[in-house]
Order: structure tokens, then sequence, then C-alpha cells
């Protein structure tokens, strides 16, 4: 049993993908050709946006959100202790620090009620309030960095009345949810910039690295797409600000065209996996399955349980390896607690719930094209573990 069958959805669109392939080779415009600008098209017009921009990858799609809202040293940007590496690295990368602010138990996206007061602790340099970095840099609060985890949008109600009160930018990260909604509206519409990845384990995802960015703003739109490609401004030798090389490739935009063509089927697939995993679950075991908030809908990038505690989590793992079925946990470490992270002096207990997690989730074999079959030899495996 695989984790995530690439390979069904290959064997489905493999003459397309072919094609489009070899569309490229024919025309030979490698760097920027012409299913760059089709692609960005495409999918501004099914998120709802005015603009998308390609890019070579997640993390670069996050750093080019940055570097548009000119991020820089003495910058606080606040954001999940529970998601990549990637989501916070980008801020460090700038010169700017990351202020982790705990995760919502329910949803595991980035507690809105905890929000404003990191906001205030970092404004006030008050730990008392909330636990900040222990660093000697005064810091000014810039923006938010809301991670759309395992594909569930996060609170972007709740997020944006903060960001307004304290005049912060909120960025969209969205590298698991494209083709999630809140409210109606798709993921990647939310924020001043969202941000997604096409890395190939993602719910649409090419055969190499890459990412997008997104946006209303034309201001926005128009640095990012100078920043991706070097600072260029009206010709590649007229540089008028710092970029980077961070241009997705046209052989993967041809892949993502192909691939798009059964994306909205694929989601909805998704759903269905979903909803039947929690239905069994919840008749067999006494795993905690994944909330679903009113008014949400997930991308299901991930599907993931609680266990009762780390033991717990290691008994069932092994069962399931025992039966052939692969498991992963995301994340066994919250980013506090990272050694990349010690110099902010973040301690254990900092951000209970992140850490409580930690310990106890594990994921579940998710995509679109798994049977029913095959879920119910999974939770069977779990049936009997105590």
């Amino acid at each position: 049993m695989h984790f995530i069958d690439l390979a069904v959805q290959q064997k489905r669109i493999r003459g397309k993908i072919e094609a489009s392939i070899a569309a490229v080779l024919d025309h030979g415009k490698y760097i920027m050709g012409p299913e760059i600008k089709q692609l960005e098209d495409r999918l501004a017009d099914y998120v709802g946006v005015s603009h998308a921009i390609g890019c070579a990858s997640g993390t670069d799609a996050l750093l080019m959100a940055l570097m548009a809202h000119q991020v820089g040293p003495g910058d606080a940007v606040f954001t999940s202790p529970f998601t990549f590496i990637a989501t916070a690295e980008v801020i460090s990368l700038l010169g700017a620090t990351p202020v982790f602010v705990d995760i919502d138990p329910r949803t595991y996206n980035i507690d809105a009620s905890r929000l404003e007061l990191a906001v205030q602790a970092v404004k006030k340099n008050a730990p008392s309030i909330h636990p900040i970095p222990r660093i000697d840099t005064t810091l000014q609060p810039k923006g938010i960095i809301a991670v759309d985890l395992f594909g569930l949008p996060a609170d972007f109600e709740q997020l944006d009345a903060v960001a307004a009160k304290n005049d912060l930018f909120v960025i969209e990260d969205a590298a698991q949810s494209f083709g999630a909604e809140l409210n109606g509206k798709k993921a990647c519409a939310f924020g001043s910039i969202a941000c997604t990845s096409f890395f190939p384990a993602k719910p649409l995802g090419c055969y190499g690295d890459g990412g997008m960015c997104f946006t209303n703003d034309g201001r926005l739109a128009e640095a990012m797409q100078s920043v991706r490609v070097h600072g260029k401004g009206h010709h590649k030798y007229d540089n008028v600000r710092i970029g980077i090389n961070g241009r997705l490739d046209t052989l993967q935009a041809a892949v993502l065209l192909a691939k798009f063509d059964i994306f909205p089927e694929e989601i909805g697939l998704r759903r269905i996996v979903a909803s039947r995993y929690t239905n069994m679950l919840q008749s067999k075991t006494d795993l905690l399955p994944p909330d679903m908030p009113l008014n949400y809908q997930c991308a299901w990038a991930q599907y993931s349980v609680l266990a009762k505690d780390g033991q717990h989590r290691d008994e069932l793992q092994r069962h399931l390896k025992e039966a052939g079925i692969p498991t992963a946990v995301y994340y066994p470490k919250p980013l506090h607690l990272q050694t990349a992270y010690s110099y902010l002096g973040y301690q254990k207990g900092d951000f209970a719930v992140s850490e409580d997690y930690a310990d106890r989730i594990f994921s579940l074999p998710m995509h679109p094209y798994l049977s029913e079959a095959a879920q119910e030899t999974i939770v069977d495996a779990m049936a009997n573990v105590k």
C-alpha cells in the first residue's frame, strides 16, 4: 500500500502529460515559456483572484511574499510552531524574527484568540503576556503568516480582525490547501498574498518543485514578478530591487496544466475518502479524527489523527507497519524546540498544544484513489490497539 499513490493518477493522464511535455520540447522555451502564463491565468481564475505568479517552490513563494512586503531586520512576523520549518525559515532568511503562537486544538491552525496576546507582548516586550523570543533586539510587529495545515484554511475572519487592529499584513501559507474553501471562498484567496506549493505530494503537485503566489494587489504582484527574476525591471539587466532566481520551470507548468484538468474531480474524491475515514474511525476506534468546522471544506493534503499519547502512537504505527501500511508524523518536533531556533530562547511548555500534538499525531495513507476496502484494512489494523 502507498501513502500517496501518484502512479494511479499518472496512469489516468499519462498521454496528456506526455503531450504537454512534448509541446515544451517542440517550442524549446524552457524558461518562462507560454505554459507559465497559461497556468497562472487558469489558477488565478480558479481561485478567484486577479494575479498569480508562478515560482520555483512553495518556500520561494513565501520568501517572495515577504520580500514584496519589505520584511527585514527588527520585524516580528507571527506564525505557528506546528508546521514545516519553511514557514518560519523564510522569515529568518530576511533577518526578521518569527514569533510563534500556539495552535487551536480543534483545527491545528494558529489560534487567532491567542494572536492578539502575542502582538501585545511584542509591542510591550512583555513575555508575561505571551511567550516571545528572549532576545535583545527590539521587535516591531509587521505581519502574520497563517498556515492552512493539512489542507484546512485558517480562521481568516478572526486573523484579519487582529491584523487590521494592529496594522499587520496577512500571508496565507496555502502550501497544503489548494482546492480548500472557507465560507465559499477558495484557499489562496485570503490575505494580501497567498502562497502554495506544487511539491509532488501536494493535492496539486508537479514532478519536481514548484509554487505560486496569489494576490488581488497589482502593486504586490508587480513586486513579486520582479523579485522572482533577480529584481528585474524593464529588462533582465535593469535590476530595480534585490531578488532571487525563483522562476517556475516551463516543463513543470506543462505537467501542472495536464493535472489541473482532473484536479476538481480529485478534490471531490479526497473528501469522499476523508469522510469514509472519519465514519470508520468513529465506529471502530477511540482515535480522534480531524475536526471539520462549519462552512469549511478541506483539501485533505493529509488525514491526521490523534493517539492517546506517544506510546499509543508508537503501538498503532507498529501494528500498521506489520500490516504493510505506511504512516507518517507531521510534525514530530514543534519549531520553537528545533535546534535552528534555539537562539530565540523558547522553552518546552511555551506552546502546550503544539507540544502535546507533536507527541500524539500521525497521518494515514491519503489520496483520491484510496479504495474503501483499503481503508477498512487500515482502520481494522488499529481497531484493537488500546
